[in-house]
């Protein structure tokens, strides 16, 4: 067993992967991630994720397991499918598999920690602030490539005025970075 999959994610997922019947890869955003693929030590009770493949099977999966459903019942946590997110446009090319080989049918993709955060920009609650701030203190992000990545990949496709996004970023890195 991976030992950075939280409990108890290690049993819903062990239970969802029986369930299956083919090969699901879940592009997962949020606090699962962070908390999974990071270490963030705070706990969360869904997984977020913004793709699946095979997509046409969002419906079916988010009855076996998403909230309201019988495995969500049991653990108290539950999948959510997010259709509406910003995340840098080539995030797919650095995603990382850190349960490689643990399930038979569950492939879960985690961005690197700049789209992680990229991906929280727009949203920017409190709980988004305090991943970015623990991403950024424990040395995981560099004030560069974020502001790079941003600008790159991300600034051009984001919904509201830019402004707005660019005083977010420069707000997170005066409060969350130091010296990087």
């Amino acid at each position: 067993m991976s030992p950075n999959l939280p409990s108890p994610w290690a049993k819903f997922l062990d239970d969802l992967d029986t369930l299956l019947d083919e090969p699901f890869e879940l592009h997962c955003i949020g606090g699962f991630a962070v908390v999974s693929a990071y270490g963030l030590p705070r706990s969360t009770n869904d997984l977020d994720y913004r793709t699946l493949f095979p997509h046409n099977r969002i419906p079916e999966l988010q009855q076996m397991a998403g909230p309201g459903s019988a495995l969500a019942k049991k653990y108290k946590l539950h999948l959510q499918y997010t259709a509406v997110d910003s995340i840098p446009e080539e995030y797919e090319q650095r995603l990382t598999d850190p349960f490689a080989g643990r399930f038979k049918n569950i492939r879960l993709l985690i961005p690197d920690p700049y789209d992680l955060v990229l991906s929280k920009l727009s949203r920017n609650v409190d709980r988004d602030r305090e991943d970015v701030q623990y991403l950024a203190k424990t040395g995981q992000l560099e004030t560069k490539i974020l502001r790079e990545r941003y600008e790159k990949e991300l600034r051009s496709i984001l919904i509201g005025p830019p402004e707005r996004h660019d005083a977010t970023l420069e707000f997170w890195i005066e409060a969350y970075f130091s010296g990087t």
